[in-house]
């Protein structure tokens, strides 16, 4: 028998999902919306802050928007944003919930 603890069983999915955590989501967001996003990120904190969460939401906003309720799109984001069809936007999402994505480590 597996044995999942609830705080990766009732991961938030969405920004505004993650409590406590405001003015890091507006910010995350922010970066976004304003095409700034850094090649790297440090979530630190001690433990059951929400790091993992806000990363792995903030993975899936970058990498599936389609699969975030309130993820913003990059200014210069075309009509479908350049991002793949949104079957394989719901399988890459799936994959960094898990924590099976290797682009997200």
């Amino acid at each position: 028998m597996s044995y999942t603890v609830l705080a990766r069983r009732y991961r938030s999915t969405s920004f505004a999902g993650v409590i406590g955590q405001e003015p890091i989501a507006k910010t995350l967001r922010s970066a976004i919306e304003q095409g700034r996003v850094a090649h790297a990120y440090l979530f630190t904190g001690t433990r059951g802050v929400g790091k993992t969460s806000m990363a792995r939401i903030y993975a899936r906003a970058l990498n599936a928007p389609a699969t975030v309720d309130d993820a913003p799109l990059p200014p210069d984001a075309d009509a479908d944003g350049g991002f793949p069809p949104e079957d394989v936007q719901q399988r890459m999402a799936e994959a960094i919930m898990r924590g099976d994505d290797l682009n997200v480590i």
